[in-house]
C-alpha cells in the first residue's frame, strides 16, 4: 500500500453532504406543530364565529362590524390565524426557493432563512392593507371599507388553514414540485375570484363599475403578486451574495 493511500485510510474519506431534506428539520417540524396546536385551539373556540364569518362572506350580509360584535377574546385568535397564515405562506415559499434553489442553503441556514420568508408574508400583508386603507379612505365610505376588512380577514383565516394542509403535504409526504405549484395556482385563482365576487357585491353598481373593477383588481391583486414574486428572487440572489 502507497504511503499516501495509507495516510488517507488513516484520516478517513471525505463524505458527500446529503442535500437538505425539509422532513429531517426539527425547527420546521416545530414550526408547523405549533401551527397545529394553534389551530386546534382557536377551532376549539371560536369555530362557531368562523363559520358566522364564512356564511356572511358567501351570503354578502351587511350586519355590524365583527368589532363590535365580537368579543376580545374572539378578535386575539382571529389575528393568531392571520399570523398563523403569514407562518405557512412563509413556510411554503421557503420549501419552493429550497427545491428550484438549493444554492440558496449553502449560503443561509434553514431557520433564518424561513423567518426571513415569514417576515416578507408579514411585510406584503401589511403593505396591501395600508393599500386598501388608502383607497378606501379616498373613494369609499367608511361602512364598506369596513365590511371589505372584515370579508378579507375571513379569506385570510380560511387561507391559513388551506396553506397548512398544503405545508403537511409538502414537507413529511414529499409532494412532487410541480403538484405542488398546480395546488398553489389553484388556490391563489380561486381566492382572486372570491376578492372580485366581494368587490363586485360591494363596490358596483353599473357596467362602468365592472370595467374600472378589473382595472383595480388588476392594480392591486396581479401587478404586486408579480412583484412580490420578483422580490423574493432578488432577496434571494442578495443573500446568495452577501453571505
Amino acid at each position: 500500500m502507497m504511503p499516501g493511500s495509507l495516510l488517507a485510510v488513516c484520516q478517513g474519506l471525505q463524505g458527500i453532504p446529503l442535500p437538505y431534506n425539509p422532513r429531517m428539520d426539527d425547527g420546521l417540524t416545530v414550526v408547523l406543530l405549533a401551527c397545529f396546536f394553534m389551530s386546534a385551539y382557536v377551532l376549539s373556540r371560536s369555530r362557531k364565529f368562523l363559520l358566522q364569518l364564512a356564511k356572511d362572506f358567501l351570503l354578502n350580509r351587511e350586519r355590524t362590524s365583527i368589532f363590535a360584535t365580537s368579543t376580545s377574546s374572539d378578535m386575539r385568535y382571529l389575528l393568531l390565524l392571520i399570523f398563523q397564515t403569514c407562518v405557512m405562506g412563509g413556510v411554503c415559499i421557503f420549501n419552493y426557493f429550497c427545491e428550484v434553489n438549493p444554492a440558496l442553503l449553502t449560503h443561509v441556514q434553514p431557520f433564518p432563512l424561513l423567518g426571513i420568508y415569514i417576515g416578507v408574508s408579514l411585510l406584503y400583508l401589511f403593505f396591501k392593507w395600508l393599500l386598501y386603507s388608502a383607497l378606501g379612505w379616498i373613494f369609499f365610505n367608511n361602512g364598506k371599507v369596513t365590511i371589505w376588512f372584515e370579508s378579507y380577514s375571513t379569506l385570510l383565516y380560511y387561507l391559513g388553514f388551506s396553506l397548512f394542509l398544503l405545508s403537511l403535504f409538502v414537507v413529511f409526504f414529499n409532494l412532487n414540485l410541480n403538484i405542488t405549484l398546480i395546488i398553489a395556482a389553484i388556490l391563489a385563482i380561486f381566492l382572486k375570484i372570491l376578492i372580485f365576487y366581494k368587490w363586485l357585491k360591494l363596490f358596483c353598481d353599473d357596467l362602468r363599475g365592472v370595467l374600472l373593477l378589473i382595472l383595480y383588481f388588476c392594480a392591486l391583486e396581479i401587478a404586486p403578486c408579480l412583484m412580490w414574486y420578483r422580490g423574493l428572487v432578488h432577496l434571494n440572489d442578495l443573500l446568495i451574495i452577501k453571505f
